[in-house]
């Protein structure tokens, strides 16, 4: 028999925007383990359709594995650039649960896009913009027709994903511009959702060690270890089940509102809310970078 307790989002309708892979995968599972009807939104379908060049993960199999207890995950194709698809996604979700309670923003795209090592004067421009409309503008026009059905309600969560939990500066101009703007998002909706039942903020993982990341040290998640030979930092990664427990832990939080407009991590959380990595294992990114990496820069 189950309860509440077992599903405490039982009921609950949630969307992940960009839930093909990474963190959006991983909040999506958890979000659906936890009771929630899921959508999970994105490119690459098994349509045929793809979002991100050589990457096989699909929102299909995102929905499957969120579609799990009560939990129920529902894909969706949309560009979030794309303010008819945006449109027309949100109509499905007020037509199929007339509601939503919890929306994540976590469209990125920019990894191919992102010129490390670059001075702006040299950026590629093209590259540059169309990072900013893929990671800024798409989190803009999801929030604008998404939050109507919270504020039908009064209430709701909307999280920002982003990269860091302060405004220092990122290493390269377009990335910074995206990463601190997104948290300048969660509060200026913040600000303007004052004395409404609806919180926004931001939330960081850490070192996150996604589909990607694992390929590009190529090792898999059963021999991740074998990855700090190339970056011995990779020791203090974190899988994309951390934040999503991050977020489902926000998302039945019932004094979540305190957090209202501020930029979060997952390594916060973690001594906020007590969960834990799918190992077990409890990453503290934040306290890694302070006391290994922050020494060593220049």
């Amino acid at each position: 028999m189950t309860t509440q307790n077992n599903y405490p989002l039982q009921g609950k309708i949630a969307l992940v925007a960009g839930a093909t892979r990474g963190a959006g995968r991983g909040m999506a599972v958890e979000l659906g383990g936890a009771g929630a009807t899921v959508y999970c939104t994105g490119r690459t379908s098994r349509s045929g359709h793809q979002g991100m060049a050589g990457r096989l993960e699909t929102i299909e199999e995102t929905a499957e594995m969120a579609t799990v207890g009560c939990g129920r995950g529902i894909p969706v194709r949309c560009d979030h650039t794309d303010i008819t698809q945006v449109q027309a996604l949100f109509e499905q979700v007020k037509q199929e649960h007339g509601h939503l309670d919890i929306l994540i923003n976590d469209v990125w795209g920019g990894d191919v896009l992102t010129e490390w090592g670059t001075p702006f004067w040299e950026l590629d421009m093209s590259k540059g913009l169309t990072m900013l409309e893929r990671a800024i503008h798409s989190h803009i026009i999801t929030s604008r027709y998404g939050v109507p059905l919270m504020l039908e309600r009064d209430q709701g969560l909307i999280v920002e994903i982003t990269d860091g939990d302060t405004l220092n500066y990122r290493g390269n101009l377009f990335y910074d511009l995206v990463k601190t703007s997104v948290i300048r998002l969660a509060l200026g909706m913040a600000e303007e959702l004052k004395g409404r039942n609806i919180t926004a903020l931001a939330l960081t993982p850490g070192f996150l060690r996604s589909e990607e990341m694992l390929d590009h040290f190529g090792v898999t998640e059963a021999n991740w270890r074998d990855g700090v030979k190339k970056d011995p930092h990779f020791i203090a990664s974190e899988t994309p089940t951390y934040i999503g427990r991050a977020v489902a832990a926000l998302a039945r939080d019932p004094l979540v509102s305190r957090f209202a407009g501020q930029s979060l991590a997952t390594w916060t959380l973690m001594h906020e809310y007590r969960f834990t990595d799918a190992d077990g294992s409890q990453p503290d990114w934040g306290t890694y970078f302070e006391t290994v990496v922050k020494p060593t820069l220049p």
